[in-house]
Parts: C-alpha cells; sequence; structure tokens
C-alpha cells in the first residue's frame, strides 16, 4: 500500500511537469518564439523553453525563427549582433533515496530506507535571446552571419 502512495505521488508531481516546448509562437503561454522590430532591418528574438530541451536545442530553434522571419521580411541573410541565455538545465522533479542498517547490542538492530522527492516548478526554464540584423545579397564570410535559405532548409 505504502508504495502505491509514493508511485501515485510522484505520478502527480511528474504530470505537474511543464508542458513542451513547441516551435511555435509564445502567444500567452511560457514557450515559443516572439520577435520584436527594433529598427527597420535589426529585431530581437526571443525563444523560451523547457526542460524538455537543451540549451542547444533551443538555440537552434530561435536560430529557425530568425531563419524564417529573415525570408518574411525579403532577406537572404542575416547577422546575430548579440546572444544570450538565461534559466538552467535543472530538472522540475528530482528523486533520491537512501538505506540504513544500525546494530546494537544483544538482539537490537534496525534497517531503514529513505525516499526524497524534490519538486522544483520552473527548474530547467530556459530562454535564448538573439538580437539580428537582416540583410540582402550575398552573405560575407563572417562568424555571425547565416544564410537563412539554408537554415531553414536543415533546421526546418
Amino acid at each position: 500500500m505504502r508504495s502505491f502512495i509514493i508511485i501515485g505521488l510522484f505520478a502527480g508531481l511528474t504530470s505537474c511537469a511543464s508542458a513542451p516546448t513547441t516551435y511555435a509562437p509564445s502567444a500567452g503561454s511560457n514557450r515559443g518564439y516572439s520577435e520584436r522590430q527594433i529598427e527597420s532591418d535589426r529585431f530581437r528574438i526571443r525563444f523560451d523553453g523547457g526542460s524538455d530541451v537543451s540549451f542547444e536545442e533551443l538555440e537552434d530553434l530561435a536560430l529557425l525563427r530568425a531563419a524564417e522571419l529573415t525570408l518574411e521580411r525579403g532577406g537572404d541573410w542575416f547577422e546575430i549582433v548579440s546572444r544570450s541565455s538565461d534559466g538552467d538545465d535543472d530538472r522540475p522533479v528530482r528523486v533520491g533515496g537512501s538505506v540504513g542498517q544500525t546494530f546494537g547490542s544483544r538482539r537490537y538492530s534496525g534497517s531503514s530506507v529513505g525516499l526524497g522527492i524534490q519538486f522544483a516548478p520552473g527548474a530547467g526554464d530556459k530562454t535564448i535571446f538573439l538580437e539580428i540584423l537582416i540583410r540582402s545579397g550575398p552573405r560575407p564570410d563572417l562568424p555571425d552571419a547565416y544564410d537563412a535559405r539554408q537554415i531553414v532548409q536543415r533546421l526546418g
């Protein structure tokens, strides 16, 4: 009976975990992308993700959004002029255990088993910020310049 309670508690806690990260506009949720135009050719892109994606995967999603935005605006390539990230890779639910045994004199001894569950909503949430310049024409050989069509083809 006790193990059923523990399993039920664990299942309940994991069901409270955050929604999966999807490639879609954030639209009022805490997952997905948003962008803001700063100048005629300069945009700030934000992509929010959860514990189901790594920082690398989240940056790929932000790059894909930058490439699609570039093509939507009639550009051929974009340059990342600023990038940053926020958050952590922690898991929202952690489980740990311990086993102990004590020995005393005569017939006195004891055993114990412990199980700990830590629930941290919001753990693993992460955000990537990109500021890009949209450009047209041949892409120069710069480390932060990306061909929008190639990015969409590879990551889309």
